[in-house]
């Protein structure tokens, strides 16, 4: 009885979660959208990271209000200095205020905010908004994908059609089966969006190169994963979120046969 009760509480918080989530999203994609195409205040981190005070405004949203309703969790975002407090946690946010930046800051539609719920390192629920082309992506573990409400899916089958690929073209290059030249689908600037894309059809599989982070992977991940998807590095490991280390490899995002094809593939032909 204790274990079912203690399910039953587990399944109300992320009710309660899911709908904190979705609201707060919302409300953080359209504070990004007021600020779209304004004069902003805008640096460089790192070696070529572009950051806006828009960032740092949907930042700050994001966190004021999911922090404020969660105290307990963990908190990991592109945008906040990380707190390795995050580690002893066994629900942690991960969050890209707006993934996509540059897309943002040269005026161009594709970016989004993006945030996952994680629990011990795999995600459990997820919410991508693109505000500009209004695409609400939301999953729950378990519960299917949805775009604007609506169940959608991954592509089925195995084939490949370059022109519904997306991601770094001498990556992609790897699994054509001649020396043709190949045309991919042009470049999605979001990653969390081009992984998205998957997960509704639009693309038939996408590829991330080296040097991602949980923040622009966490939330794709379980969209793709719930719309009959599958996402992971070029072996077909999963990707484990909310460790110390939180940059990735390549990955690959497919429907489940046809990422199961790009697996076999580059496992018999890996990359230098």
């Amino acid at each position: 009885m204790a274990d079912v009760d203690a399910n039953a509480t587990g399944e109300a918080i992320l009710t309660r979660d899911a709908a904190l989530l979705q609201d707060t999203v919302r409300e953080a994609g359209a504070l990004a959208q007021s600020m779209f195409r304004t004069e902003l205040k805008k640096w460089t981190k790192g070696a070529s990271s572009p950051v806006s005070e828009a960032d740092i405004a949907v930042n700050d949203l994001l966190e004021a209000r999911l922090r404020a309703a969660t105290p307990d969790y963990g908190w990991l975002s592109e945008e906040s200095a990380d707190d390795e407090v995050r580690l002893t946690r066994r629900l942690t946010w991960i969050v890209d205020p707006i993934d996509g930046t540059r897309n943002y800051l040269n005026g161009h539609d594709e970016w989004c905010v993006s945030v996952a719920l994680v629990e011990d390192a795999s995600p459990v629920l997820a919410a991508v908004f693109a505000p500009t082309s209004d695409e609400f992506f939301f999953a729950a573990r378990g519960q299917g994908t949805t775009l604007n409400d609506v169940p959608v899916w991954a592509t089925a089958g195995s084939e490949l059609d370059f022109s519904r690929v997306a991601g770094p073209k001498p990556l992609v290059e790897r699994l054509k089966p001649s020396l043709g030249e190949i045309k991919l689908h042009p470049r999605i600037g979001s990653l969390a969006l081009r992984l998205c894309r998957v997960a509704h059809g639009a693309l038939d599989a996408a590829f991330a190169g080296g040097n991602s982070h949980d923040w622009d992977l966490a939330a794709a991940d379980l969209i793709v994963q719930e719309a009959d998807g599958r996402m992971s590095d070029l072996s077909g490991d999963p990707i484990l979120y909310n460790r110390r280390q939180v940059t990735h490899g390549v990955l690959v995002a497919a429907g489940r046969d046809r990422h199961a094809s790009i697996v076999s593939h580059f496992r018999n032909r890996p990359l230098p």
